[in-house]
């Protein structure tokens, strides 16, 4: 016994779907051993590669294919690596093995990166080329006909194997191939763009999946070099970013910095400006900020500062990031008497935001970035406050079913603030709901609490400051509570705090003079200023927030 038709190729290259659809021509039955070995060893492939090793992966990945060749009769497909093992070649010499081949291009519209690596450690086209390299030779060995898939729909790519093979026994009932579907595995990319005000330059946020293949382009070609500014927690995909600019041609050094809100002093900004001295950086030159929005707002800081301002490229890693620090131009770092008070507007040349990068986030990292998407909610699109309504749990985690467009539309009420509004001289202000008190908290807490844990305690204080100074009806200002707690967001902070919080408000960057100013809402998308509310309101409005 033996399968009819076996069918290798890379990742991604479509063998699963074909595969299906040729047994169904065929009137056979379909297998795939990469299901074999996660239903025999109850988990995912990329967790054996995390927890095991690849070596300890091939050896299981053998066995399934040397049982599969014994007793499946059908189409069956082999993973993407499983003609490294040369008794696999051997065993598959006397089947008809198809190639399904395509170019790379094709690839990285298809692929994202390997899962079991770490997320944006490597540019999609290099890691392609590269595994190709290694293959190509061993899949072209063992096949009996190569069929591209390059543009082709998969039921092109069916009839053209059973072409191949010269099979072409149709099994009763069987439907011939329809129109050409939209291919389902081609990644969309959303593009949004920011309009340019007070003398800067229009720019896109990009919003999507394998997105690095973007970032030549947005350097260009003026730029010799380029410093790519990254946290410890990601050294790795720096230094990989760096070695794959590098290789495009660009003098590239991957500058580390602190982890979080460590990386926003002054100490870090100069041991920059350092790194950059020292690279010989012109103003021609390009930053690449990639991380969370605390390296965010420095890159684009330093960028701000050098040579009195270079390019600069942010590439987010978290929902923070890429909802809020990487979009709009606001650059800053921290100091003693508070957070942001050293800063410049300076907006990046691009955003790459890659939703790949939120798989691996922490839980609790995934959920503080929540607090700017709901945020964005309250003050322009309600819209957003439905979809988590709608399924809380699904919210909390990127493979949510709404995760894209949570992401995109809390970006593009920000794209409509800041191209109005960049230098925040009016409008852009109700971005900061919730930020009074919540940075005021961060500064407390010496910046050891996450932004969004902070700004969700900040959201619910101005819902209540709303509701006491008669700006916001009991609906809205409850639903702030029901909608933050539910998908795991603090509501409340030390009551006797109070002094210290109130001491620090005092220098936010709303105040103007003795005034203290919140943003609050009228009602649902309606934010306004209150200016000077009675400090007995203030105190009030905390009582349901302390605890």
């Amino acid at each position: 016994m033996s399968p009819r038709i076996v069918l290798v190729g890379p990742m991604g290259v479509g063998k699963s779907t074909v595969g299906r659809l040729l047994a169904e021509r065929l009137g056979v039955g379909f297998r795939d051993t990469d299901d074999d070995i996660v239903g025999a060893e109850g988990r995912t492939i990329a967790d054996i590669f995390v927890d095991e090793g690849e070596a300890a992966f091939r050896a299981v990945e053998k066995r399934a294919v040397q049982t599969a060749l014994t007793e499946h009769e059908g189409v069956l497909a082999l993973g993407g690596g499983s003609v490294l093992d040369p008794d696999t070649r051997a065993l598959l010499a006397p089947q008809q093995v198809v190639y399904l081949s395509m170019d790379v291009e094709e690839a990285v519209r298809r692929t994202g990166l390997n899962v079991a690596r770490p997320l944006l450690a490597v540019n999609p086209r290099k890691q392609w080329r590269e595994l190709m390299e290694a293959r190509r030779h061993l899949y072209e060995e063992v096949a009996t006909a190569v069929v591209a898939t390059d543009g082709r729909a998969p039921e092109e790519v069916t009839e053209a194997v059973l072409d191949a093979l010269e099979l072409k026994t149709v099994s009763p009932g069987a439907r011939p191939p329809g129109p050409r579907p939209k291919d389902a595995v081609v990644n969309d990319v959303t593009r949004i763009r920011i309009g340019g005000t007070a003398g800067s330059e229009p720019y896109e946020v990009l919003v999507g999946r394998q997105l690095l293949g973007e970032l030549a382009g947005l350097i260009g070609d003026r730029a010799k070099r380029v410093a790519v500014v990254h946290p410890e927690a990601l050294a790795e995909t720096g230094d990989a970013l760096r070695a794959d600019l590098a290789g495009q041609g660009y003098e590239a050094i991957a500058v580390q910095v602190p982890n979080a809100e460590e990386a926003k002093t002054a100490e870090v900004a100069a041991y920059c400006w350092k790194a950059l001295g020292q690279s010989g950086f012109t103003r021609t030159d390009v930053i690449v900020g990639v991380g969370g929005g605390a390296t965010t707002d420095l890159a684009g800081f330093v960028a701000a500062t050098w040579l009195r301002g270079v390019r600069w490229i942010a590439v987010p890693t978290t929902v923070l990031a890429m909802v809020d620090a990487a979009v709009g131009g606001k650059t800053g770092i921290n100091t003693a008497e508070g957070k942001n008070l050293v800063g410049a507007f300076h907006p990046p040349a691009g955003v790459l935001c890659d939703l790949a990068a939120l798989d691996s986030l922490p839980v609790n990292d995934y959920v503080s970035g929540l607090a700017e998407v709901i945020k964005a909610g309250f003050i322009a699109d309600p819209v957003i406050l439905d979809l988590i309504e709608s399924d809380p749990e699904a919210a909390r985690t990127p493979a949510g079913p709404h995760t894209a467009e949570l992401i995109e539309r809390s970006i593009r009420v920000k794209a409509d603030v800041v191209s109005s509004d960049l230098k925040e001289a009016g409008l852009r202000e109700i971005l900061n709901y919730g930020h009074t008190l919540g940075h005021a908290i961060e500064k407390n807490e010496r910046y050891t609490w996450r932004h969004g844990a902070a700004v969700s305690v900040g959201m619910h204080f101005a819902a209540e400051l709303g509701r006491l100074a008669g700006r916001l009806d009991d609906a809205t200002a409850d639903r702030h509570r029901t909608v933050l707690a539910s998908v795991g967001l603090p509501l409340h902070y030390r009551h006797d705090q109070w002094p210290k919080l109130l001491e620090a408000m005092k220098v936010d960057k709303k105040s103007r003079g003795d005034m203290l100013r919140f943003i609050v809402l009228d009602g649902l998308a309606k934010p306004t200023v209150l200016e000077g509310p009675d400090p007995a309101v203030l105190l009030a409005a905390y009582g349901e927030v302390g605890e």
